[in-house]
């Protein structure tokens, strides 16, 4: 009897262990392919996505997700970055244009991220411009970081802490890099110089350079380049920003013999965007004193540099 009882008893512990053993693979295979657990639409179409490599499939249980409100926040974000892979951009804008009010508030800035890429992605400038200008003001009105210097930010599942220094100095890359899309080179020479001021780095001034070039100032340009070159500018040491500064430097030294035809400016849209360029240094003036961030002490007096 006590033999049959202990043989019983060892069964039960080798179920036991053998069940504990399987939940901690099924969560050592959750956490490795970053995938959650459960089995609700979202679980689903994160399996089809990053499992399964079956897109199409996921966008169709991140649709289910949606309507049947799991996990909306993070389900249209998903599906709108996976149909950018698809090369269904414009579709991603609508369905975040659509859905977005469905999502809580502390999404939306994660979302507004998204759109500036797909905005980028379909060529709809104007609205990535209109997008940008609007982060910015928030920024300053302390309506994005509540007027801390520091926020929570997510990518791929991590979180980490990023600046207002840093989060300014994208936004106003993004802005810099939209105008020249639009070929309006002083307004984005204008946006590039205060992101340099905020925060310089060696891509930054790249692009900078081209806008100078553009605008037939070769001699500007090619001191932003040497800078570069010669390792006065963070991020001058990495390696892809270095030979774009050595590809500029060359398309410069093609373009010397030609002389600046004043009658192009307007082609080369040597003219300063409506009221934001030339209004950023308003974000300065004694308006929302009380939540002003320090980082815009540091852009005020820039006015005069861009007009004499």
């Amino acid at each position: 009897m006590e033999r049959s009882l202990k043989k019983i008893k060892n069964s039960n512990n080798n179920t036991n262990s053998t069940r504990s053993n399987l939940m901690k693979d099924n969560e050592l295979f959750h956490v490795i392919h970053k995938v959650p657990c459960g089995d609700t639409p979202y679980v689903k179409a994160k399996h089809a996505q990053l499992i399964e490599k079956n897109p199409e499939m996921a966008i169709v249980w991140f649709w289910k997700a949606i309507n049947t409100g799991d996990r909306v926040d993070s389900a249209l974000k998903d599906m709108a970055v996976v149909m950018k892979q698809l090369d269904r951009s414009e579709e991603a804008v609508e369905a975040i244009k659509s859905f977005r009010p469905r999502c809580s508030k502390s999404s939306q800035d994660s979302l507004d991220n998204v759109l500036i890429d797909l905005y980028k992605k379909c060529g709809r400038m104007e609205e990535q411009v209109d997008l940008l200008k609007r982060k910015l003001r928030q920024i300053y009105q302390g309506e994005a970081f509540n007027g801390k210097p520091t926020k929570t930010a997510r990518s791929h599942g991590k979180k980490f802490q990023v600046t207002v220094q840093q989060e300014i100095s994208r936004l106003l890359g993004n802005l810099g890099w939209a105008y020249m899309q639009q070929a309006k080179y002083l307004s984005a020479e204008a946006v590039y110089r205060k992101a340099q001021i905020v925060e310089p780095d060696a891509n930054k001034s790249c692009n900078l350079a081209m806008c100078l070039i553009k605008q037939g100032r070769f001699e500007e340009g090619r001191s932003v380049l040497e800078d570069v070159l010669e390792y006065r500018v963070l991020g001058a040491d990495d390696c892809r920003a270095r030979q774009r500064a050595e590809e500029l430097l060359s398309e410069l030294e093609a373009s010397l013999p030609r002389e600046r035809d004043a009658e192009m400016e307007d082609v080369l849209g040597n003219i300063l965007d409506d009221d934001f360029v030339l209004g950023l240094e308003q974000m300065t003036s004694t308006s929302f004193r009380s939540k002003r961030l320090p980082i815009f002490e540091q852009i005020s007096s820039f006015r005069n540099q861009l007009v004499c």
